[in-house]
């Protein structure tokens, strides 16, 4: 058997890749041969695909909604749901900021408008200052027409939701990442919030899920056996967390929030920068165990550095989560010697970790972020552009369950990352965001 580090920097050649090297242009990722072949220049230099793929625009920022506001910017995290008559709602996020005021979604200056009911959005501002602008969008898709029938603000008052998790009972919990804890008015942030996978055009009221603390949040997935639910954070010295809820599929009524260890190693750093030092191998299982939380508000912004000394193990900017087949599959986004990332695999069962994929100067991928798993047991992750100078561009990648790496489809209108992939529930269509501009897309094709 070819050891897995061996085989990832060989994959594309066994595929009748001619050269591996990311470095320049002149080897470009998309030569390397994927099970649907190479990518195929996009005439209209959007997104280029495989042959027989096809892309549709679903939305893009600025777009009026169907309830008078703006389609807001910077698209993120996504999940899809099963609508009525056939629909499929999207819930998208929307990473904006306090300042960015010309991606929100209102009007008149960013002030609500007078019919808006002030007590639903988390932080709404004053009557001398704006309300915060992130929170999510909900898109109501009808796959038959290719048409959006509905569009609309479902979560507001929020700072930089990033990315977060699909629900099995219908909802989307949404992760605020904020550059800050507490705003300039004093209102705390760092929450998560759920949001119901609806048709019906109407603002929901942001209420924070305080049992899954308050940091710096990136992206939840659940368990369904158990019912507990898993977080990353988005630091470079960030920890990785689950709550158990005291009530099975209701985090509103609280639970106990944990940090994962691991079991020989106390505090131990799987950020892997130290290409000589204390280095954790690729598929070598790690046995974990799991630290209580305290005093999870931090009022300080220190949950990660006061779980770290008590012995919880470090990670290097943990992001995309997704769960399948019983294991959880991690997004470490600059891990790793060369700062490319790293995926871990969890598997609850048996309170194992490995290092599943690690790639280096030679490999594929470069710094996933969200991910999700397709219908048919791979990776698909949304590369982020950490090094805006390495001549990079951002593409989708394919991870196999052997992990195999292989290109899936490329941004050609600019440097913006991918985010927010996520398949239909038939498993046909797959949803991805690309963030600026600001644009959500329908990818179809010989799946």
């Amino acid at each position: 058997m070819i050891p897995r580090r061996q085989f990832l920097k060989s994959s594309a050649y066994t595929l009748g890749f001619l050269g591996l090297s990311r470095l320049t242009h002149a080897a470009p990722a998309d030569r390397a041969a994927s099970p649907y072949g190479p990518l195929l220049s996009d005439p209209k230099h959007l997104l280029d695909l495989p042959e027989g793929f096809s892309y549709r625009i679903l939305s893009k920022t600025g777009d009026p909604m169907s309830d008078g506001l703006k389609v807001p910017g910077k698209h993120d995290g996504m999940a899809a749901f099963p609508g009525p008559g056939g629909t499929i709602i999207l819930v998208r996020n929307h990473e904006l900021g306090l300042a960015e005021t010309n991606l929100g979604p209102l009007r008149n200056n960013n002030r609500l408008p007078e019919n808006f009911d002030s007590g639903l959005p988390f932080d709404a501002g004053d009557a001398n200052s704006p309300p915060y602008l992130g929170g999510t969008t909900n898109i109501v898709y009808n796959p038959k027409s290719g048409k959006v029938v509905g569009e609309f603000l479902s979560l507001f008052g929020t700072d930089r939701n990033c990315a977060g998790g699909a629900m099995p009972w219908g909802s989307w919990i949404t992760c605020e990442e904020p550059a800050e804890l507490t705003s300039p008015r004093g209102r705390n942030h760092g929450w998560c919030f759920e949001v119901r996978a609806t048709d019906e055009v109407a603002l929901q009221k942001a209420v924070p899920l305080k049992a899954l603390g308050r940091f710096r949040h990136e992206a939840v997935a659940l368990d369904p056996a158990t019912g507990i639910l898993y977080i990353t954070e988005d630091r470079n010295d960030g920890l990785f967390y689950r709550c158990i809820p005291n009530t099975k599929g209701r985090f509103q009524d609280g639970g106990k929030l944990q940090a994962l260890a691991l079991v020989d190693r106390n505090s131990a750093d799987l950020r892997n920068y130290d290409p000589v030092g204390n280095h954790i191998p690729e598929g070598a299982p790690l046995k974990v165990t799991w630290i209580d939380m305290e005093n999870t508000d931090a009022p300080l912004d220190d949950l990660r550095i006061r779980g770290h000394a008590a012995g919880a193990a470090r990670f290097a900017r943990g992001e995309g989560i997704h769960f399948a087949e019983g294991a959880f599959y991690i997004c470490c986004t600059d891990g790793g010697p060369t700062r490319q990332g790293q995926v871990y695999k969890l598997t609850p069962a048996t309170d194992s970790l490995e290092l599943f994929i690690q790639p280096g100067a030679s490999d594929l991928l470069n710094n996933g972020d969200n991910l999700t798993v397709a219908p048919w047991g791979d990776l698909i992750l949304c590369e982020d552009l950490v090094n805006e100078n390495a001549g990079q561009t951002p593409h989708l990648r394919g991870v196999t369950p052997q992990g195999e790496i292989y290109t899936l489809a490329r941004n050609a209108k600019n440097k913006s990352e991918f985010a927010g992939s996520t398949f239909s529930p038939d498993g046909t269509i797959l949803f991805v965001n690309i963030q600026t501009p600001g644009l959500t897309l329908a990818i179809t094709g010989p799946w």
